[in-house]
């Protein structure tokens, strides 16, 4: 399955969530990507749309290779095989750590503009993102979710590898994907429109939602 872009992307995943979810739920989407994806998802479910804002943490010899990641201020998820694949350990990224941590940082103050975090306790979250390849942000962002007490948490994304999906699975309440192809490779290979999104992307989503951004 190829996906024209990340919003028929989330329109073709939404029914798919709400048959999954049955009441309302707050969506969470991990920008900037996940953003377009969800926001089809929370029209449909009606529970409100936010971020969850989370760092890939990338081999140092290879940065778009996922070892690990950081979600808001939880504390880093590792991914120990793809950490001995890429033959480092958890202190070899002590510097990459750091950087991520300034970037995150300045993702939460540029995209919430002085809002808090999103309340989760108690209420059915969906977690939402363009796709899985590790996996590994997602795993730190639904860490994060859990250690705020949710009543139930769904992940959703259009496209996954068959791995990442089932290593993700007992974090969750449930995993909805659309497509989980073998032999994945790259998120984007799955879109034909893959465009980087911008900052200014994530405003024009989040104030459609009601968010006052400054």
């Amino acid at each position: 399955m190829i996906f024209r872009d990340r919003a028929e992307a989330g329109r073709l995943l939404a029914d798919r969530v709400a048959a999954a979810v049955d009441g309302p739920a707050l969506v969470l989407a991990l920008p900037r990507g996940g953003l377009p994806v969800a926001a089809p998802i929370a029209e449909r479910l009606g529970g409100g749309l936010d971020i969850v804002v989370a760092r890939k943490l990338g081999a140092p010899a290879h940065p778009e290779f996922g070892v690990g990641a950081i979600a808001e201020d939880g504390p880093p998820v590792y991914d120990q095989g793809n950490l001995r694949y890429a033959g480092v350990t958890e202190e070899d990224l002590a510097a990459t750590l750091v950087a991520e941590r300034a970037e995150l940082g300045r993702r939460v103050r540029r995209y919430r503009g002085g809002r808090p975090a999103p309340p989760v306790t108690g209420r059915a979250v969906v977690l939402v993102d363009d796709g899985l390849a590790t996996g590994v942000t997602a795993h730190a962002a639904l860490r994060w979710i859990r250690g705020r007490d949710p009543a139930r948490v769904l992940l959703a994304v259009p496209v996954c590898a068959p791995e990442a999906r089932d290593r993700l699975a007992p974090e969750t309440d449930g995993v909805v994907c659309l497509s989980a192809p073998p032999g994945f490779g790259a998120v984007g290979r799955w879109y034909q429109d893959f465009a980087q999104l911008t900052d200014e992307d994530v405003d024009l989503v989040l104030k459609r939602f009601h968010h006052a951004l400054k």
